[in-house]
């Protein structure tokens, strides 16, 4: 590659292959599971690491506050947000744990994690996956590469087909399924 517009020709290429690839019904099982929790008052919990955990909070943002639905609100906690509670945790307990207990602590049966990872392997993803199992909560995964431990014990899988170690693609294929649901949300509410 000898220039960057050569670059960002074949990475938007590339791009435009990937999002061809994403499991549209999968995609719609999602955004129907998200109305459901918002119909039943149970929250939806997000988490990531790194630029997961941007998208997690991007996700909140966009159908919490983005679908303007206050009259009957989608109930939803980035739990990649409070510094004071992550730094806590990690430095008490460890960050493996950061996840896990703030989970213990605020999620009840019936409600959902959505677990954002390229590799679907962290250690902390994978501490709320085991408690969200043993305790009823529905797991949903937004994965890349292989999809590791998270894409084979989640309830609901949507899978970025990417090689392992892309990162740039793999986070803007979750970012697209977000930019999606908040958009579905919008229109769909646009007239409530």
């Amino acid at each position: 590659m000898n220039s960057s517009t050569g670059f960002s020709n074949n990475y938007l290429e590339y791009l435009t292959e990937l999002i061809s690839q994403l499991d549209r019904k999968a995609i719609g099982n999602f955004a129907d599971l998200l109305l459901q929790s918002r119909d039943s008052g149970s929250t939806t919990f997000f988490l990531g690491n790194g630029g997961s955990a941007s998208t997690a909070t991007h996700f909140v943002n966009d159908i919490s506050f983005g679908s303007r639905q206050f009259k009957k609100p989608f109930r939803a906690i980035s739990l990649c947000d409070n510094q004071a509670v992550i730094t806590a945790i990690a430095n008490d307990e460890g960050y493996e744990n950061i996840f896990l207990q703030q989970l213990q602590t605020l999620a009840k049966p019936e409600d959902t994690i959505v677990c954002i990872s390229a590799s679907g392997n962290s250690k902390n993803l994978i501490k709320a996956i085991e408690y969200a199992k043993e305790n009823n909560l529905y797991i949903v995964g937004l994965t890349a590469f292989d999809g590791g431990y998270l894409r084979e014990n989640c309830d609901l899988n949507i899978h970025a087909p990417t090689k392992i170690g892309e990162y740039g693609p793999a986070e803007d294929l979750h970012m697209v399924v977000c930019g999606l649901i908040g958009s579905y949300f919008r229109e769909k509410f646009l007239n409530d």
